[in-house]
């Protein structure tokens, strides 16, 4: 059971790895704060409609079952926006189409049709935690790395619990590089965590 949570932290990564959930790993992590914030609500569905699919997988006609996991991740990913926009407007905001759009997140489905589908109920859970553990690390760093270098800021706090502070810490005399805060920057730093990836594990 462990080795199952531990797969997705790094040996299958969903980002560094599979390559899915690229979109939002792009798109959202121009702060640290946004990373985690999309992280969790990733987590929370996953995790949830991993274990709602392991539960139903014996009563659902093959035929149907994509439409049926999409209602089941579609109904976490409603409750997950909901949250967010009454307990955190203004992450909600930043986030926009991309909370929505954790419905097609191919790491959800994926997850759904290849694990807990198959799988017992602990071990959906373990594999939805493991994954979206793994999921969130990365959008963090990457969140974290490009506002540092891209604005010499870096934005605090653990979503919903913890209002964000953003604290310079780079000084006044450091010249930000914006490239890094825009889409290709976003492209350069993941293209630099998949080459540190292959070059820690070497394959």
């Amino acid at each position: 059971m462990l080795k199952i949570f531990t797969n997705g932290l790094l040996k299958e990564n969903p980002v560094l790895v599979l390559a899915l959930g690229l979109c939002p790993a792009l798109a959202v992590t121009s702060t640290a704060y946004n990373g985690i914030g999309m992280g969790i609500a990733v987590i929370f569905v996953l995790t949830m409609s991993n274990i709602i699919i392991s539960l139903i997988k014996k009563t659902v006609p093959s035929k149907i079952r994509i439409p049926i996991f999409i209602t089941v991740i579609a109904s976490f990913v409603t409750i997950t926006k909901l949250v967010m926009a009454g307990y955190t407007p203004e992450l909600s905001k930043q986030l926009g189409i991309f909370i929505p759009l954790i419905v097609v997140n191919c790491i959800i489905l994926g997850r759904a049709e290849a694990f807990a589908s198959k799988k017992s109920v602990l071990a959906s859970m373990l594999d939805g935690l493991g994954m979206g553990i793994g999921f969130t690390i990365v959008l963090f760093l990457l969140g974290g790395i490009r506002e540092i270098l891209g604005s010499g800021t870096l934005t605090l706090g653990f979503p919903i619990i913890v209002d964000p502070k953003t604290v310079n810490i780079m000084g006044s005399s450091f010249t930000p590089a914006l490239l890094l805060i825009l889409p290709p920057g976003g492209f350069l730093t993941l293209g630099i965590f998949l080459w540190l990836k292959q070059l820690i594990t070497k394959n």
